[in-house]
């Protein structure tokens, strides 16, 4: 069974190096596009399946990473962008006119990932970004109106790209929230 998970994984995209210094997305307007300057690899790419990440037509997830914020800048037609919903948490910057998700900002300084923004590399023409590492919110492509009995089907496709399949975030990712969360709490012990 063929499934399209996104056109990234689906091309069977290879790591790019860790000394790759970024690109510029481009949203999807034919004149007079946004763009964005990124000027870092990006960590901890994925695909996600949560319903709020912008996805290409057709595809089931969307694949998303992080960078620091301080290497995002906005180069070209910044008047275009709005936030999608400014009560999320990560507050999602999109082209006004094609809709094209250019980049994630959480604003709240307590979050864990406060500082990062998250971003959609195939949004740039420059090769050397590093492919996705894992699938996140996995079951929430039922949300999307995927049903539920391709899902197992869809967990196949994932692990057989070489995917690791989750239905929150990796672990790494989630042992991050939980020593930002003991930290804030006081609760933190190291070793």
């Amino acid at each position: 069974m063929n499934i399209n998970i996104h056109p990234v994984v689906d091309a069977g995209e290879k790591k790019g190096p860790d000394s790759f210094s970024g690109g510029t997305l481009r949203c999807k307007c034919s004149s007079s596009p946004v763009e964005v300057k990124i000027e870092s690899q990006v960590a901890f790419n994925h695909a996600c399946g949560c319903t709020k990440c912008w996805k290409p037509s057709g595809a089931l997830f969307s694949v998303v990473g992080v960078v620091p914020k301080e290497k995002v800048s906005i180069t070209a037609h910044p008047e275009k962008l709005q936030v999608i919903d400014d009560r999320a948490l990560i507050q999602r910057h999109a082209c006004s006119t094609c809709g094209t998700h250019l980049y994630g900002r959480i604003e709240n300084k307590e979050h864990a990932f406060y500082g990062l923004d998250f971003i959609h590399t195939e949004l740039s023409k420059e090769e050397g970004w590093h492919s996705p590492l894992f699938a996140a919110f996995v079951s929430s492509i039922i949300e999307s109106g995927t049903p539920p009995s391709k899902m197992d089907d869809v967990r196949k496709s994932l692990k057989d790209k070489g995917l690791e399949v989750y239905d929150c975030l990796s672990p790494v990712l989630m042992d991050l929230l939980a020593t930002h969360a003991a930290k804030a709490k006081g609760t933190y012990k190291d070793s």
